[in-house]
């Protein structure tokens, strides 16, 4: 099995929808300053595992970083554990080049 993955244009209908998911940031507190997607949680990947308790079970869970690299192993740590994760390809370098414009990218 791959890593589940979510296109920024399925993330972009989900939102539009209002779907009910969880946007889970796993930058840094600095990167997550500079740039974020709306009402998403930054929980950084080197806490993630002990901070798991803040992640609903019950909901699909979207992950994203800077690029997608580490927002695939949080993805990747999640499913382990039994959450619905998928991880925004390309991430918010992606996401603020080619659906939110207004999003400053670094």
């Amino acid at each position: 099995m791959g890593n589940p993955i979510i296109l920024p244009k399925q993330l972009k209908k989900k939102l539009d929808n209002k779907e009910d998911i969880f946007l889970l940031d796993v930058r840094n507190q600095n990167e997550y300053e500079k740039a974020r997607i709306q009402n998403s949680v930054l929980i950084p990947l080197p806490i993630l595992e002990s901070s798991i308790n803040k992640i609903p079970k019950d909901k699909e869970i979207i992950v994203y970083c800077h690029h997608g690299n580490r927002s695939q192993e949080a993805a990747k740590i999640l499913a382990e554990k039994g959450f619905n994760a998928k991880s925004l390809v390309g991430g918010i370098d992606v996401w603020s080049r080619f659906i939110d414009k207004n999003i400053p990218q670094y």
